[in-house]
This record gives C-alpha cells, structure tokens and sequence, in this order.
C-alpha cells in the first residue's frame, strides 16, 4: 500500500534482528494510532487497518522464522 509505505517482502527478508523489532514497534505504534484515530471517526482512510495488521503479522512470521527470541 503506497499509502502506509510499507516494506516489500525482499526488504523485510534482508533485515537484521534489530532492524527487524524496530520495524514491528513502528508498525505497532502506527496500528494504534490508526485504530484510535477510528475509534473517534478522525480516520479518513479506514480501509488501511486491514493491511497494517496483515504487514505487522508478516513481520511476526519471519521474525519466527529466523528463531529470533522474543523479549
């Protein structure tokens, strides 16, 4: 989605353990936000909290993947 920029399955393969927990926390931060923002009708494009999710369960999955621990 060119709307929320996220990051294409390439370049979330390609990134390191802290690369990796950062983009999750931003994501997360990002997610919350959203849905308070919808909560309170300010959020115009509501369309896009189906896909952040679906992007922060990506990121989960390859963090699972590569045996990453989980603090």
């Amino acid at each position: 989605m060119k709307e929320l920029k996220l990051k294409s399955s390439k370049e979330i393969e390609a990134l390191d353990e802290k690369g990796l927990k950062a983009e999750i926390t931003t994501s997360a931060k990002k997610l919350f936000e959203m849905k308070m923002k919808k909560e309170l009708n300010e959020l115009k494009q509501t369309h896009l909290v189906k896909p952040m999710r679906r992007y922060i369960a990506v990121l989960k999955t390859v963090w699972k993947t590569k045996g990453f621990n989980i603090d």
